[in-house]
């Protein structure tokens, strides 16, 4: 299983429209492979909407995308007008990670993405494993894996709240137990995080 996680960076307020577009046009490309998540960012870098759809693999992206960019009405007609940039990243998932499943995981996610040092990951992969239960038991892991393709070097981990009140009582709480972070500080280049709220059209909520 891989992942492709697409950020589209919007006008100015054109958010809505954009969303609005997506919505109407998704039951056209949901003939070929349902859609994973979607969110547009609350914090950090704004008018910015991620949409993440599974594949077996790389063929199969190829396969699905070919046959939907067939299909009259996708893209969603009108959406050039409102995008500035268009990024991809191919993930894939950390070995401790299944698949992403649909349904309420919280009001907010927090999407942190490590720029780290090369060759790092396998290292980093396994520091997490072993140090992940103990983060676990104040509130779940809804995604963790490193790109393959797009940005390459980077840690990507995702975690759902209630609320932003929810988030910050978490991660005190971790961080005094001394549960949290795992120590890769050492591999780490670049560190950012976004905090994004589901679109209404979202399997993920």
């Amino acid at each position: 299983m891989i992942y492709e996680f697409r950020t589209y960076t919007l006008k100015v307020g054109s958010m809505g429209k954009f969303e609005e577009n997506f919505a109407k046009a998704l039951p056209i490309r949901e003939k070929h492979s349902k859609l994973t998540a979607c969110w547009h960012t609350e914090i950090g870098p704004l008018n910015q909407i991620i949409h993440v759809w599974a594949y077996d693999d790389m063929k199969h992206r190829a396969e699905v995308r070919a046959a939907a960019a067939a299909e009259p009405g996708w893209p969603p007609p009108g959406d050039d007008e409102h995008i500035l940039k268009m990024e991809t990243e191919i993930v894939m998932p950390a070995p401790f990670q299944g698949a992403i499943e649909p349904g309420h995981h919280g009001n907010f996610f927090e999407m942190r993405y490590y720029d780290t040092l090369p060759n790092a990951m396998p290292e980093i992969m396994d520091v997490w494993g072993a140090k992940l239960p103990s983060r676990l038991k104040y509130s779940p892991l809804f995604f963790c894996g490193s790109t393959d393709m797009g940005s390459l070097n980077r840690l990507i981990h995702i975690w759902a709240y209630e609320d932003m009140k929810q988030r910050s009582e978490i991660r005190a709480a971790s961080v005094a137990a001394g549960d949290w972070p795992p120590a890769t500080g050492k591999f780490l280049v670049t560190m950012n995080n976004k905090i994004m709220v589901p679109s209404s059209f979202s399997p993920v909520h």
